[in-house]
């Protein structure tokens, strides 16, 4: 090997060696779900579900024609690599540990195997692509973009691989890489799993819960310093700072209730459809303490709360002809994102406001927000804004930011040059990459579309392109949907995978041959709780990846509002992005630290409504509901077998946290959360 061969090897050798874990699910090389394309694909044979359309397609034949390889067999070969780009596992295909790359990761079993993608043990196409093309004159061949440094003979040149590679070994280095579980590889063919028949055998046998609290909470946030403590808000604007009961102490949730870590009812709209709806700590906050809050208010009690309508003249809505109830006005009521300087031991206000938007309806608020565990962007999910079907469109509607995921940069206060240009509602930047800079049709605000009612959201804390949020149905589903960037729900043309007819629409219509429809991944019917329409709305989970259930591990749990079934969703197969979800029987320990009371004659625990989902810095799941805080425990506990428990008892205890700064919890505190019932959800 010469020097020269020696150092591509090497600088390449880190560069391909390790592919990245994190994806899974379906997504293209833009962050993007795959299609189904509208117009078939004539070259590249990926039409049932691809990341490319008609004119990407196109493309990539001209690049292959290009090439001019005259040996059928390598000419096969190459046009299996250009067409990958296609694949729907494409984002995974073309990324490793040191970014996007310009081919996929060739899969090279003699590194090592992927077991759970198909053919991978036997199929060493790295090795394959050698031996038939190592000695064919490539015409600006696709793998020169391995070359680091081209030397000026090598670049836009005709060139065998053996002119750059002395060996397949070297050249599989470069071009393939390590399979490691969870990664994806090409090997030729459209990327697949192997089936896991046994997987739907997996499901838990029910979730065990334990009572540690009285008090009914809307949202709950761990502290970023690691500890077991965590901030509890409820629906009138009142916060605290908790500690959080060692798993398996028998203590209870330690909170002083007369000493708030933040109150916001003055600022709080609070009735049956408003209050505050989230909260959310910056990813630094040990060292910024800065602290959020999305919640309603009214104009008309705070005239300093009022943003601009969001029906308005660029989405053709006019407030004067939005029916109201002559108690609450068209955009009377506001969804605002403020923010907390929490480093004094006393908050002196809102230190800055995000966004203010003005509210065309009472319901369908959303609000929940979240950091991106990866970009540090702020996420914001937005309902339709109410009214019976979406009359107004406003979820279709590009230029509306109702029916949508949002994605800010707080980090960046933009210029007035930048608030100009772009219309911005508050103080923020718009990332580069949100799909606006693609699509100059949509707000630059948008990440995603076509939602109802998203209620609760959540990354996976071991997968952070797992991006989940549950969505609120009108008459007949409840879903559950994978965020993708520019990714299109379907509501109101869709609710679930059936066609939605709206009563009224004066907003118009869209075409469901218009768009490219992302369905639910999981969900229920209304019939499957045997509801009458309208009574069911789900409320959005967690990924489970703590170690006290191990046989809830890597399920996604969800539960309908009214507490009358819970789910465990399980990918199937493993690391494909199709799910499979079990309605799973739940009930409460009988060493509750707190006596869990049961509805009569069964052995559910009658928790009154479930608002929200947490989880703590040991991955605990914990259901906030009106009728306390409730975790996940040990199945034992209740008399679930979970055979795996048993290797695994002595790592159920967590590691000891943090010396509390909370007060024993000294009187339970009923706060007026039963008050939310249809409104808020339906």
């Amino acid at each position: 090997m010469t020097l020269h061969h020696f150092i591509i090897f090497f600088s390449y050798f880190t560069l391909r060696i390790l592919i990245n874990p994190v994806l899974s699910l379906p997504l293209c090389t833009d962050s993007r779900s795959p299609f189904k394309p509208k117009t078939p694909l004539v070259f590249c044979s990926y039409n049932e579900s691809s990341c490319c359309d008609s004119i990407e397609d196109s493309n990539i034949q001209k690049q292959f024609l290009a090439i001019n390889v005259s040996q059928p067999g390598c000419a096969s070969l190459l046009k299996s690599i250009l067409c990958s780009k296609c694949d729907p596992f494409s984002a995974e295909l073309f990324t490793t540990t040191a970014g996007y790359t310009q081919i996929p990761v060739l899969c090279n079993s003699t590194v090592s195997s992927n077991s759970s993608q198909s053919n991978q043990a036997t199929n060493n196409f790295c090795k394959t692509v050698w031996d038939t093309c190592q000695n064919v004159s490539i015409k600006n061949s696709p793998f020169s973009s391995l070359i680091q440094h081209q030397p000026p003979l090598l670049a836009n040149t005709t060139s065998k691989l053996t002119d750059i590679w002395p060996t397949s070994t070297d050249f599989c280095t470069v071009a393939g890489g390590s399979s490691s579980p969870g990664s994806v590889c090409f090997n030729g063919e459209k990327v697949s799993f192997k089936t896991n028949t046994n997987n739907t055998n997996n499901f838990p046998k029910g979730i065990c819960l334990e009572k540690i609290g009285n008090d009914s909470y809307i949202d709950m946030v761990a502290h970023t310093d690691g500890s077991n403590r965590a901030f509890f808000a409820n629906q009138k604007g009142q916060i605290w700072l908790a500690d959080i009961p060692e798993m398996g102490s028998g203590g209870v949730l330690n909170v002083d209730e007369s000493k708030p870590y933040l109150v916001l009812t003055d600022e709080v709209h609070f009735d049956t459809g408003s209050g505050l709806m989230s909260i959310e700590i910056h990813p630094n906050f040990n060292q910024n303490g800065r602290f959020f809050a999305s919640f309603n208010c009214d104009k008309s009690d705070r005239p300093g709360c009022a943003g601009r309508c969001a029906c308005n003249s660029d989405v053709n809505c006019d407030p004067s002809k939005i029916e109201h109830d002559n108690v609450v006005q068209p955009c009377q009521i506001q969804t605002v994102i403020a923010e907390y300087n929490m480093l004094s031991s006393v908050s002196s206000g809102e230190a800055r406001r995000i966004f203010t938007m003005g509210l065309p309806y009472t319901g369908h608020h959303g609000g929940h927000i979240l950091f991106g565990p990866n970009d540090g962007y702020l996420y914001f999910m937005m309902g339709d804004g109410g009214g019976v079907g979406d009359p107004q469109n406003f979820a279709q509607n590009k230029k509306s930011l109702l029916g949508k995921v949002m994605r800010f940069d707080i980090n960046n206060i933009p210029s007035q040059a930048e608030i100009t240009r772009l219309s911005l509602w508050g103080n923020y930047s718009i990332p580069k990459d949100n799909p606006y800079t693609e699509d100059d049709g949509l707000l630059p605000e948008i990440w995603a579309l076509g939602l109802r009612n998203p209620w609760r959201c959540s990354f996976d804390s071991e997968r952070s392109s797992y991006f989940v949020c549950a969505d609120i149905g009108q008459n007949e589903y409840e879903e559950v949907n994978l965020i993708t960037k520019d990714g299109n729900y379907g509501w109101r043309i869709y609710e679930g995978r059936s066609l939605f007819t709206p009563q009224e629409t004066p907003g118009g219509n869209t075409s469901s041959n218009s768009i490219n429809s992302i369905f639910p991944v999981m969900g229920y019917s209304h019939n499957e709780l045997n509801k009458n329409e309208g009574s069911a709305s789900i409320t959005g989970g967690y990924f489970y990846r703590s170690k006290t259930d191990p046989c809830m591990y890597g399920s996604y749990v969800y539960a309908d509002l009214y507490a009358t079934a819970m789910w465990a969703g399980i990918e199937t197969p493993t690391n494909s992005g199709n799910f499979t979800s079990n309605n799973t029987p739940f009930t409460c320990a009988s060493n509750s630290p707190i006596q869990c009371n049961f509805v009569p004659g069964t052995s559910i625990p009658a928790l009154g409504y479930i608002f929200s989902f947490g989880q703590d810095n040991n991955k605990d799941i914990y259901l906030l509901t009106s009728s306390g805080v409730y975790r996940i425990v040990a199945p034992s506990h209740c008399n679930y077998v979970c055979a795996m428990e048993k290797t695994t008892t002595s790592s159920n205890q967590h590691p000891k946290s943090s010396p509390s700064r909370a007060n024993i919890l000294k009187s339970s505190y009923k706060n007026l959360m039963l008050l939310i019932v249809f409104t808020l959800f339906l």
